[in-house]
């Protein structure tokens, strides 16, 4: 049995990473069948790609709203998984309109590696969202995002001459080689205390490349792992104080 497990990991790890690259929208959908059945707050809409590919959006409209946030799920889940989930319901209450959207998946057993493939997909999503909530009149939109998202976000803002963002929350993000020059808005970069080492071993050059950005702060939430787990209610706190101070 030890042979067999054995023989299967080695199958997969002679995939070529490129074998991984369509995304799986069989997936999607049913993260989207599954969500919309039991969706409490806000809407489910589905926004259309050029490609007439739709996808699964989590709209929810605060009272009095003061600004819009895009929120951006990490590495093949949805846009109503964990934390992601707790924020989009949550930032509403505190005056924020938040449209949580579905980013690109690939299938389940893709590896980490293979997501940059999407990253051009995941940015025509982002600016959909963007050009969505400017519609709905909201003159001001974040982009609150965690660990692979963090990683299509910055593609997005770097790589699109017309990017839409007043903000960015950067949750997680798993680099130790990447920063952010380029980014041109106010940057919160959160991460845990006891984090995955490579947002850990990050941390310095991202801050550093913070220090010339006005608004932009680092923040190492403390006793925190990479989902915050156990810590929802500091999470939604820091995102939310930071959005205060740099969309009032």
């Amino acid at each position: 049995m030890r042979r067999f497990g054995l023989a299967i990991l080695l199958g997969f790890a002679l995939v070529p990473v490129g074998a991984w690259a369509e995304p799986d929208y069989a997936r999607e959908k049913r993260w989207a069948d599954e969500i919309v059945s039991r969706l409490v707050v806000g809407d489910a809409l589905f926004l259309e790609q050029r490609t007439g590919h739709k996808f699964l959006s989590l709209y929810t409209e605060a009272v009095n709203a003061r600004a819009a946030v895009v929120l951006v799920h990490g590495v093949g889940v949805h846009p109503d998984w964990g934390l992601i989930g707790r924020l989009r319901s949550a930032l509403p209450d505190d005056g924020y309109t938040t449209l949580s959207v579905q980013m690109p998946v690939l299938a389940q057993a893709a590896p980490v590696e293979a997501y940059q493939s999407t990253f051009v997909e995941a940015s025509e999503r982002l600016k959909i969202a963007a050009d969505f909530l400017r519609g709905k009149g909201y003159a001001r939109a974040a982009i609150v995002s965690h660990s692979m998202g963090s990683r299509m976000t910055y593609h997005y803002l770097t790589g699109d001459a017309h990017a839409r963002a007043s903000a960015w929350v950067c949750i997680g993000w798993a680099s130790e080689d990447n920063d952010f020059k380029g980014v041109s808005v106010p940057v919160l970069d959160l991460f845990g205390e006891h984090d995955w080492p490579s947002v850990l071993k990050g941390a310095t050059k991202r801050g550093a490349s913070l220090k010339s950005s006005p608004g932009s702060r680092q923040i190492k939430a403390p006793a925190t792992d990479h989902y915050f787990s156990q810590h929802g209610v500091e999470l939604v706190k820091y995102v939310r104080e930071f959005l205060d101070k740099v969309l009032q």
